[in-house]
C-alpha cells in the first residue's frame, strides 16, 4: 500500500467514480454539503482522502468525489492505492467530530448549547421558515466557529437561556437566539423587566405576554408531545410572538402556531413602554 497527496480536479474525480462498482449507496445531502463546504473555501488536506484496493476500485471516498464533482473546484486530497479490500468494514466506523468538539477543542464553555445556539442562530439569520432537522439544517464545525467569531455576545445571551430554561422549561437554543435577537435589534429597551417577568412570574396579570409565554412553556413541558417539549423553532417563534407583544405593550392570552407559519420578525414600531412589573 502507498499513499500520495493528488490535486484532485472535477474531471479526475468524475473518472474515479467509474470504479466504484462496490460500495455503500450514495447519500446525495452528504454530497452537497461537502460541495458546499468546498465552495466556501472550508475544504482543507488531512490524513483522509480516498482509497483504492488491490484491484483499482474505489473502496473509500466516494462521497468526497462526488462533492468535487458537484462543485467544480479541484481540492488536494490524499489518495491510497493498494489498501486491502477486506480493511472496508472498518472504515468510517469512528465517531465524527461534531460542532459541539469543535467549540470545546477551541476553549469554550457550554459546548452543546453553545453549537446548539449557533446552529439555531444561523438558521433564524439565513433559513428562518426552514426546517430546523435534518440535512438542510446542517452546518459545518468552520460555519460555526465562524458564527460565534461574528457574533460573540451569543455566549452572554446564552447564560440568559440558560434561566429561562430552567424557569419555564423553553429549549436553551430558543431562549437564547430569542434574548439575543431582540438585545441586539432593540438594545434601547431595558429588557429587565421581561426577564424577571419570565423567570418568576411574579405579579404577573393575565394577559401579559410574559405570564402567557411561561405557562405556555410549561404546558408543552407536561403534556404529551415529546417533540413539542424540544422543537427549538417552536419555542422560539412563541417566544418572538410574546417578546413582541411585550415590546408594544400588547396583552395576548393565547400563543399558538398555525400551519406554515413564518417566523415572527422583531417588531420595530413605537413601542408603549413596558411595564416594570
Amino acid at each position: 500500500m502507498h499513499m500520495e497527496v493528488l490535486d484532485v480536479t472535477p474531471e479526475l474525480a468524475a473518472e474515479w467514480l467509474t470504479r466504484n462498482t462496490n460500495n455503500r449507496p450514495l447519500s446525495k445531502a452528504t454530497v452537497q454539503q461537502l460541495a458546499a463546504r468546498i465552495q466556501r473555501g472550508e475544504w482543507q488536506l488531512t490524513h483522509q482522502g480516498i482509497a483504492f484496493d488491490e484491484d483499482g476500485v474505489l473502496i473509500d471516498g466516494q462521497h468526497r468525489l462526488a462533492a468535487v464533482v458537484r462543485a467544480g473546484l479541484t481540492v488536494p486530497m490524499t489518495v491510497a492505492h493498494g489498501v486491502p479490500r477486506t480493511a472496508f468494514t472498518v472504515m468510517d466506523t469512528g465517531r465524527k467530530r461534531t460542532g459541539r468538539d469543535a467549540l470545546a477543542l477551541a476553549g469554550e464553555a457550554n459546548a452543546t448549547h453553545l453549537a446548539a445556539a449557533l446552529r439555531g442562530l444561523h438558521l433564524y439569520l439565513h433559513a428562518p421558515n426552514s426546517a430546523w432537522s435534518g440535512g438542510s439544517s446542517v452546518t459545518s464545525n468552520d460555519q460555526l466557529l465562524t458564527l460565534l467569531a461574528e457574533h460573540p455576545d451569543i455566549r452572554d445571551a446564552m447564560q440568559h437561556g440558560i434561566a429561562f430554561n430552567r424557569a419555564c422549561r423553553i429549549t436553551v437554543t430558543a431562549a437564547t437566539i430569542g434574548w439575543y435577537v431582540t438585545t441586539r435589534a432593540r438594545p434601547e429597551l431595558d429588557q429587565s423587566s421581561w426577564r424577571e417577568g419570565l423567570i418568576t412570574g411574579a405579579r404577573l396579570e393575565p394577559g401579559d405576554p410574559r405570564l402567557t409565554l411561561r405557562n405556555t412553556m410549561l404546558n408543552l413541558a407536561t403534556g404529551a408531545s415529546h417533540r413539542r417539549r424540544d422543537d427549538s423553532r417552536e419555542h422560539l417563534l412563541y417566544y418572538l410572538k410574546a417578546w413582541n407583544a411585550w415590546a408594544e405593550g400588547r396583552s395576548v392570552k393565547l400563543l399558538r402556531r398555525s400551519p406554515n407559519e413564518t417566523m415572527p420578525r422583531i417588531s420595530r414600531s413605537s413601542p408603549v413602554a413596558p411595564s416594570a412589573g
